[in-house]
């Protein structure tokens, strides 16, 4: 491997951004105290009786799963360790409430099972041990129909036999129910995405679901039409296969993951570029819809549309691309989000009925006007409906995954069209951990300067609000909203992974870390930064990449091995730095010698690396800025 040595003091105003970074990690370092100790017993068991049950089991894994990317950036090896005690005593507490045996849920949608499955994805690229391993491959091999109860998957056909599905296999409610079924979403936190359905006659709103006739025949269509089958939510199923065969190299993980998508990049091509939401058991779209290509559980009419689908898309294409290499994969999510874009229209917020409107709320309150482009979400029997913004993640990781001109392109039309200015950073993250790709893509393009500090700013103020709330929350060991500990974790990696690896968060439902850089401590030999080191990704393109390095510490120097991509799939080529030529410190004596330093000067340094990693060491109080020659992935990836 080949060494690189910075010799540049840091002569200029120490980066803020440096030290705002070095004081995140102490800060959530802290956090995962009080938070534990507000919600959990001392096993890791959330506070919650079995019997008040709860919502599907990505609510109780969810509050935990950045600590794992924190840890891997260089957080506390307490992060790593209390989260895989939380996987397991959330796992535990799940199987005696019965949503989850072998320890994987027992019958979920992939929107929902996705987000629980995110915890064990970082803690397996954190920490690849023998267990999690096993557990990998137990996991994948309930669709590969490795486990006689667990039958999810027809290679035939190539398709998931149900949306709902898991170590118990497809799940298919038992036809006798069907009399009984009702859904009447009034009053509850469904009643803002409208009607499943359009086509049934006296049931043109919501509202009109109040009719106990109309909601049992509303009820009785959902059971009919979602009982069997496969939906493309069900795509983000790949990533349970690419996490096993990071792990463990196996081809047949990657196979599945080829087959699988093939088979929905051909639907979505004979679609027009969309994915048909909805396949039988024949393997016919539209085959329990009426020959719709819409109508499916977690489709384009319910309950989110492209906001669920894109995600998938999303998650299918990128595992693709790593494991083939073959950037084809990436005209799935482009061409599904070309055909959204191309309805787009300016339109009037106040005119629309968003159903996720709380996600845009800081850009909407920074414009001026009230009129901004937008694009429609969801489609029914009367065509498209649902406006909201563009989501900028989908953008950002598409771009990310492509660094294609054509990408970065789109993003700038968006940009040009909304009402808002793209530099904004809002003080706030959705559920995701996400939501300020507008304002990083603008600092890479050279356009945001203040950027780095004000998005790190920014995110110690979410966190310290947080941990505020936890002081002043009493719903503790009451029958809370399932949400309640999500929204009290003060825990944030977006910031540290866009300014220190160079990527985007990844995607909440099922996304693995698609990032430019990794960082290994080489002398307390673990993952991520050594302690007073900060990091900044200046630039990305197709082939270069721009970082600066700056060890804080006075007097001890720092060794880390920096890699290409979060599974080495990157290689480097000849990196670019500037070297010092003159002399330093200067001597010590004299007041001129004393009081002001020698003038300092530089001459480009190159080194050869031709490699996925390298390393680095950082003398006290020295920078470093490398520009580095980029293949991007071109190499056969893994978590080790």
């Amino acid at each position: 491997m080949e060494r690189i040595v910075a010799d540049v003091p840091m002569t200029s105003p120490t980066p803020n951004w440096a030290l705002w970074e070095r004081r995140l990690f102490d800060v959530f370092d802290a956090s995962v105290h009080p938070f534990l100790q507000h919600f959990t017993r001392d096993d890791g068991e959330f506070i919650w009786n079995d019997e008040w049950g709860g919502g599907s089991p990505d609510d109780y894994y969810e509050p935990f799963f950045n600590w794992p990317l924190v840890y891997l950036m260089g957080g506390g090896d307490h992060l790593l360790r209390l989260a895989d005690r939380q996987w397991e005593a959330v796992t535990g507490q799940l199987t005696r409430m019965g949503t989850v045996s072998k320890e994987y849920g027992i019958r979920e949608d992939q929107m929902h099972q996705s987000e629980s499955d995110i915890l064990f994805y970082h803690l397996c690229l954190a920490d690849p041990g023998a267990q999690r391993q096993e557990r990998a491959r137990r996991f994948a091999g309930f669709y590969l129909n490795e486990d006689p109860e667990a039958i999810n998957y027809d290679s035939e056909k190539r398709i998931l036999l149900s949306g709902l599905s898991g170590g118990h296999g497809p799940y298919y409610a038992p036809l006798e129910d069907r009399e009984q079924q009702s859904y009447n979403p009034l009053g509850g936190s469904m009643e803002v995405y409208s009607l499943p359905f359009f086509d049934l006659p006296g049931i043109d709103s919501v509202q009109d679901l109040a009719d106990p006739a109309n909601a049992r025949r509303m009820g009785q269509a959902l059971f009919d039409r979602w009982r069997l089958g496969d939906t493309p939510t069900n795509l983000s199923v790949t990533s349970l296969m690419t996490n096993a065969f990071l792990l463990t190299g196996d081809e047949k993980y990657r196979d599945w993951v080829v087959e699988y998508t093939d088979a929905w990049v051909e639907r979505a091509r004979a679609n027009d570029g969309l994915l048909p939401d909805n396949v039988g058991l024949s393997g016919e779209v539209g085959e329990y819809t009426g020959g719709k290509w819409y109508g499916g559980r977690y489709g384009w009419t319910f309950p989110h549309g492209f906001l669920t689908l894109q995600k998938a898309t999303l998650d299918a294409a990128a595992n693709a691309l790593l494991l083939t290499r073959d950037t084809d994969y990436l005209e799935l999510p482009r061409r599904q989000m070309e055909r959204i874009l191309e309805l787009g229209e300016v339109r009037d917020i106040r005119e629309q009925q968003m159903s996720v409107s709380e996600r845009w709320l800081g850009q909407f309150e920074s414009m001026g006007t009230h009129e901004t482009f937008l694009v429609p979400y969801r489609y029914g029997d009367a065509g498209w409906f649902d406006w909201q913004p563009m989501g900028s993640l989908y953008m950002a990781t598409l771009w990310n995954l492509s660094m294609a001109d054509g990408d970065w392109d789109s993003m700038q039309r968006v940009r040009a069209a909304e009402a808002h200015d793209w530099c904004d950073v809002f003080a706030q993250h959705t559920k995701e951990d996400s939501g300020h790709e507008q304002p990083w893509v603008t600092f890479l393009a050279g356009d945001n300067e203040r950027y780095p500090e004000q998005m790190l700013d920014a995110t110690y103020q979410i966190a310290s609000r947080r941990i505020a709330l936890l002081g002043e929350d009493e719903a503790v060991g009451t029958r809370h909203h399932v949400h309640h500990w999500q929204w009290g974790n003060p825990v944030s990696s977006e910031a540290l992974i866009q300014l220190t690896l160079g990527g985007p968060q990844p995607i909440y439902n099922g996304g693995l870390l698609h990032v430019r850089l990794r960082y290994f401590d080489d002398q307390r030999r673990r993952p991520g930064l050594p302690e007073d080191v900060g990091v900044l990704v200046e630039q990305l393109t197709a082939d270069r990449t721009v970082v600066r390095l700056v060890n804080l510490h006075p007097v001890e120097s720092r060794r880390l091995t920096v890699q290409g991509g979060a599974f080495g799939e990157h290689s480097f080529g000849t990196a670019t730095w500037q070297g010092r030529t003159s002399e330093w410190p200067g001597e010590l004596g004299g007041y001129a010698g004393s009081y002001a330093p020698p003038p300092l000067t530089t001459e480009p340094r190159t080194q050869t690396v031709d490699g996925s990693r390298f390393s680095l060491e950082l003398p006290p109080a020295s920078e470093i800025t490398l520009d580095l020659e980029t293949k991007r992935y071109v190499n056969e990836p893994s978590y080790s």
